[in-house]
């Protein structure tokens, strides 16, 4: 069985003339991951980065991160990266409501269970206040991440796009060398660039890596 090309469906929705200037909520994991995602997009669409990642139970891990998304978005916009200015919204910081939905797979590796229960708790609410602010397209800078699997984000993304209607933009950033292309975004505007997704069980992995 043939996989989706995610990339190809982002392609075909790119090429429509109509696209030029409609809205896209942009769920955003990192300023790293945005980085290229905010590049490639920024000239097709009107963007407003969403930034809700209860799943970093770290609260100034959060907020470092979060300090790094609103640097490179007001670079961005002084230096007119993007055809239009890109806007920020915060989602609440509730580390809490992502332990509660992923109790009972903290032992989950990373990739299973646990983290598609997660990508679905956040995707859902971008899903949900895209749908409310009656913008034209949400989606999300994780499908960036080698490390992710696209076709669960993807499928998510849809399935959370029909139940608040709004339009899922299908993505594989990744391809067209997107995750080299955010390494270099990376250093041209020396971002902090973390070493694992966010949660305690990932640092926890990332932790156990470097002592192998």
């Amino acid at each position: 069985m043939n996989k989706e090309n995610y990339q190809k469906k982002l392609d075909s929705v790119l090429c429509k003339s109509e696209t030029a200037g409609k809205t896209l909520f942009l769920h955003c994991c990192c300023a790293p991951c945005s980085s290229y995602v905010l590049e490639y997009l920024g000239n097709y669409f009107r963007i407003t980065v969403f930034y809700y990642n209860p799943n970093i139970t770290e609260e100034e891990e959060y907020r470092k991160r979060v300090t790094e998304q609103k640097r490179l978005i007001e670079a961005f916009n002084k230096e007119h990266k993007c055809k239009y200015p890109i806007e920020f919204q915060e989602g609440t910081y509730d580390p809490e409501n992502f332990l509660a939905a992923v109790k009972g797979h903290e032992e989950d590796p990373e990739g299973g269970d646990r983290c598609k229960i997660c990508f679905a708790l956040r995707l859902e609410e971008a899903a949900r206040l895209a749908g409310q602010g009656g913008y034209d397209y949400f989606t999300t800078s994780l499908t960036i991440s080698p490390l992710k699997n696209a076709e669960a984000l993807n499928t998510i993304g849809a399935a959370c796009g029909t139940k608040y209607d709004v339009s899922f933009l299908p993505s594989d950033f990744k391809k067209k060398n997107g995750y080299k292309r955010s390494i270099e975004l990376s250093k041209e505007y020396d971002l902090y660039r973390q070493n694992y997704c966010g949660c305690v069980f990932s640092r926890r992995e990332a932790e156990n890596r470097l002592t192998d």
